[in-house]
């Protein structure tokens, strides 16, 4: 039987007025960003499903782009992120989008650099404010963010998750969830940790091995 917090009960601390439309939003966008990284001048967001036809209604546009700008859910400056936006030079759309399967409450964002790069992260908001990373730039995933959160992507390789998991349990640090997706000769490998990591031993990490992506994600930092 699934435990129920306080969270299932009265919702999260949030700018309204729904849960799902402005408080998961906020959190699929800040999330995303942190995937992503800074520098970016530009972000377009195609909605899919009632994300795109109430977002404006339910305040889905304003809490987007208060994620993008490192808006928690609580942040009261969400009511007037457009102005945010702008005074920093990020500009964005509003795009409709049909992503098939995935959950009505979603979203694809994506990031545009100077360098004429781009990066895009898919997440869809469940309910109660909870949220779901789906794809990270073409590759499916499924995570939540609500833990410490190593995603590491490297060429197939013998080794990899022993050398992940032996520089872990070094530290004394416990793994609660290791999960890999393959595809071709590329591999993502998602960590979820029971407690943060510390930034020397994350640097240790993503030095000793070739990667092709890395990122840690901390719930410390506003997820």
């Amino acid at each position: 039987m699934k435990k129920c917090g306080v969270f299932d009960v009265i919702g999260p601390i949030m700018i309204g007025p729904s849960s799902s439309h402005t408080a998961g939003a906020t959190k699929i966008a800040l999330l995303a960003r942190r995937i992503a990284g800074l520098g970016y001048q530009h972000v377009d967001f195609y909605l899919h499903g009632s994300f795109q036809a109430t977002y404006q209604g339910h305040g889905t546009d304003k809490a987007l782009i208060g994620g993008i700008l490192g808006f928690e859910p609580s942040d009261v400056r969400i009511k007037n992120s457009f102005d945010y936006a702008k005074k920093v030079g990020i500009s964005y759309r509003f795009l409709p989008i049909d992503l098939e399967d995935a959950h009505p409450n979603s979203v694809k964002i994506v990031f545009h650099y100077p360098d004429g790069t781009s990066f895009y992260v898919i997440g869809s908001s469940i309910g109660g404010g909870a949220i779901e990373i789906t794809n990270i730039n073409g590759t499916d995933v499924t995570f939540t963010g609500e833990q410490p959160t190593l995603l590491l992507k490297y060429k197939e390789q013998k080794g990899m998750i022993a050398y992940i998991s032996n520089a872990l349990y070094a530290k004394g640090y416990n793994i609660d969830l290791m999960r890999t997706i393959k595809e071709e000769d590329e591999v993502l490998l998602i960590v979820e940790l029971n407690e943060s990591l510390d930034p020397d031993l994350y640097q240790t990490i993503k030095n000793g091995k070739s990667f092709l992506f890395n990122k840690y994600i901390d719930t410390k930092e506003g997820i």
